[in-house]
């Protein structure tokens, strides 16, 4: 049983330590008299009321270092308080002065109640309420049925507040309202300095300007700077771009913000999106970045489209302008993932101007079960929907029927067209090698290989799957029926299915996978490319 109680008695004793250290003494209030120092007119009854002065006319009085002045007053000897009457002004100094319709002054316990016009002014700080309680001991003024706190930069009102003097800090709590000429701060509670001017959000809380708008529950804003820390997933909102983060840095003079953790930057309007775990935007020029777990999301289909790479960044050109269109940049190990398509590059560009999305290093495209690769991919978007694709220079598409027959076609260049998003249409040009099997229409069993060359080759699309090929121009070809086929003929030299590199899922797209040795293009002597890596990044 001994051992039992052990640890309740340390619990005891911390929570005594702890109330202790939250509970601190008052400072030590004196017990001097409140004196009178003049009166046009004094009179006292001891009779009828033994312990009280009555006070007419320019009525002055002092307590330790505190001067109150009023038109009348009633000192009451005994409980050393003051009631005082019509302009009354209270001085601490030369930088504290209270003025108010009424006071009593308890000089035993140093609070002052004032009523009625109530004001109280520290340097350039302003406090007007109906009602206020002032304590001397630890120089703090607070009222409880509305007041309003203005300085140099601000305004501020709320239902119940206090303010301290000494420190210049003040607390505001119900319908808490924060008045800049450049935005209005609402909240159930906050935290002020007059020093710094800088606002700690205690509570839910609104910040609202022309540009944007910014909710947070935790938090500070600095109102002379007009930055902004914040914290508990705070949200700042700019012409139908929200962003959103564990923790929020925001410069409202710079025009940027940046989220950390959990990011997400939703553009409504577009119907796009951007997460990671940190995300950068730009409200003045339309710049956006975000790494550590980057995703681009395009949601304005119903099925959306999600695309992974180390970094994401978007331009916009030619801001404020009617000539606006933007670039969404992808660097490194990028991989895309819809239900309908799936792709996979070293490094991507997407082009509002053009609606083109170019892929470089590797590109890799994936339609059901055809394949497309070359050196570069240009995928051309028509309302959020492929409306054809090009692939250059060393071009390869591939169809699979089974695990050991496909459809191929190599050549230099390469161009798919799509409508409602599917592939009905391939054309080949230049050095066109295929490998086509032909089916029986009744059953569809294969019939056979046919294996052609020739300069330029057009094939047709039904349901994703090769119908047919035509060739333009001179070409040779030869027949196989399907069990006489040599077993070097199943497949183009070229060929590579690399469907283990393929993104089956929106959370595969994190997983890189890349080719297996001696899976690489080979080397050709086709200009280089201009990857996004080496483009200069332009300014409006």
């Amino acid at each position: 049983m001994k051992l039992r109680t052990l640890p309740v008695a340390l619990l005891c004793l911390l929570a005594i330590c702890l109330y202790a250290q939250d509970n601190k003494p008052a400072p030590e209030k004196k017990k001097t008299r409140v004196d009178l120092l003049y009166a046009d007119e004094a009179r006292a009854d001891k009779k009828l009321r033994p312990d009280v002065q009555v006070l007419i006319g320019s009525v002055q009085l002092r307590h330790d270092s505190m001067y109150m002045y009023c038109d009348s007053a009633l000192i009451y000897e005994t409980s050393n308080s003051v009631e005082a009457f019509n302009n009354v002004r209270m001085e601490q100094g030369d930088t504290l002065f209270i003025y108010g319709d009424y006071l009593y002054y308890d000089g035993m316990s140093q609070l002052a109640m004032l009523r009625g016009n109530v004001r109280m002014i520290n340097r350039n700080t302003t406090l007007t309420t109906d009602s206020l309680n002032y304590d001397r001991v630890f120089n703090l003024g607070y009222y409880f049925e509305g007041g309003t706190l203005t300085d140099e930069q601000n305004v501020l009102t709320s239902i119940w507040g206090e303010y301290s003097p000494s420190t210049k800090l003040a607390v505001f709590n119900h319908e808490v309202e924060l008045e800049n000429p450049k935005f209005t701060l609402y909240s159930d509670t906050l935290k002020y300095s007059t020093e710094t001017k800088i606002a700690n959000i205690l509570g839910p809380s609104n910040i609202i300007s022309e540009q944007n708008h910014i909710y947070s529950e935790r938090g500070i804003y600095n109102t002379t700077t007009e930055q902004a820390e914040l914290l508990d997933r705070s949200v700042l909102t700019n012409e139908g771009k929200k962003l959103t983060g564990d923790s929020l840095y925001y410069d409202r003079q710079k025009g940027y913000g940046e989220a950390f953790v959990n990011v997400r930057m939703n553009d409504s309007i577009n119907r796009n999106m951007l997460t990671g775990d940190y995300c950068f935007y730009n409200e003045l020029t339309g710049d956006a970045l975000a790494t550590q777990r980057a995703v681009a999301i395009d949601y304005s289909q119903g099925d959306s489209l999600f695309m992974h790479a180390d970094t994401l960044r978007l331009l916009t050109y030619h801001i404020d302008t009617d000539s606006v269109y933007r670039e969404l940049r992808a660097y490194h190990k990028v991989r895309a993932y819809r239900t309908d398509v799936q792709a996979v590059c070293d490094s991507l560009v997407y082009n509002s101007k053009d609606s083109c999305m170019s892929m470089y290093t590797d590109p890799i495209m994936w339609h059901g079960e055809q394949q497309l690769l070359g050196e570069e991919i240009k995928v051309y978007m028509n309302d959020s929907t492929i409306d054809w694709a090009h692939i250059i220079n060393q071009a390869l598409t591939i169809e699979r029927i089974d695990s050991l027959h496909y459809n191929q076609a190599s050549g230099k260049e390469m161009k798919a067209f799509f409508k409602d998003g599917e592939m009905y249409q391939v054309e080949v040009d230049g050095n066109v090698r295929v490998i086509f099997h032909p089916v029986e229409e009744s059953d569809s069993t294969l019939m056979g290989l046919n294996y052609m060359e020739g300069p330029f080759l057009r094939m047709f699309i039904k349901e994703r799957r090769m119908e047919k090929a035509v060739f333009t121009g001179k070409t040779n070809g030869t027949f196989y029926p399907l069990d006489q086929v040599p077993a070097d003929k199943y497949k183009l030299a070229v060929f590579v299915w690399l469907e283990y590199i393929r993104p089956v899922s929106k959370a595969d797209i994190f997983q890189w996978r890349g080719k297996k040795a001696g899976e690489q293009l080979r080397k050709s002597d086709r200009k280089p490319v201009t990857s996004p890596m080496n483009m200069h990044i332009r300014r409006n």
